[in-house]
């Protein structure tokens, strides 16, 4: 039996809250054990419920969701947040990658967007709406090339390294590189000890 997604949902907005647990509770695999209506309540929630992961918004009363986001990652490193808001300007998205968050989604996600980001998460890979992660491409890109920023990566894990900053999956960066998905793990896991990381989003945060 497939172990279930343990949600939390963080929007100050009731009809938002509403709304995501509704179309959550359709989905299977996923239940969700709880809300917050600001980015205090989502950390004490936390404590609590200990939920695999955390929809965050990011513009809430009392704490907002990137600083709820540092506190949560802080204190409990295996709860995956994902943010969903309304922005998508650079310094919303670097600010929540700042802060630990794992992926980024704009509102406009629709329910199989979202189902596959919270799948995505929970299962300690980032990911990110298309037009953030275009945004990340060019917000992201270094002055130098990659090869002389980190010059102990091999050619492919180079490759494999730039398309993870688009927010590619393993298997989309198999299908991308013509290479099998064991091998990408293979190049992620000699990405991460070469670099010293220990996941995704914080590798992106290094490569910025």
């Amino acid at each position: 039996m497939t172990q279930m997604i343990r949600v939390l949902v963080a929007d100050d907005q009731a009809a938002v809250r509403d709304g995501l647990v509704t179309v959550l509770s359709l989905v299977d695999g996923i239940e969700v054990v709880g809300e917050a209506v600001d980015g205090e309540q989502a950390v004490e929630s936390c404590a609590v419920l200990a939920p695999d992961v955390v929809l965050m918004d990011l513009r809430m009363p009392v704490l907002g969701g990137a600083e709820a986001t540092a506190r949560i990652v802080a204190a409990q490193p295996s709860v995956a947040v994902l943010v969903l808001t309304t922005y998508a300007d650079d310094e919303s998205i670097l600010g929540a990658l700042r802060a630990g968050a794992r992926g980024y989604l704009t509102k406009d996600a629709g329910r199989a967007e979202l189902e596959a980001a919270i799948r995505s998460v929970a299962r300690g890979q980032a990911t990110f709406a298309p037009g953030v992660g275009a945004r990340l491409i060019e917000k992201l890109a270094p002055a130098r090339p990659l090869g002389e920023r980190f010059p102990t990566l091999t050619a492919r894990e180079l490759e494999v390294l730039e398309l993870i900053v688009t927010g590619m999956s393993n298997p989309e960066i198999a299908a991308a590189a013509f290479i099998s998905v064991a091998t990408v793990k293979t190049h992620v896991n000699s990405i991460f000890a070469k670099l010293g990381v220990t996941d995704r989003a914080k590798l992106i945060a290094l490569v910025r």
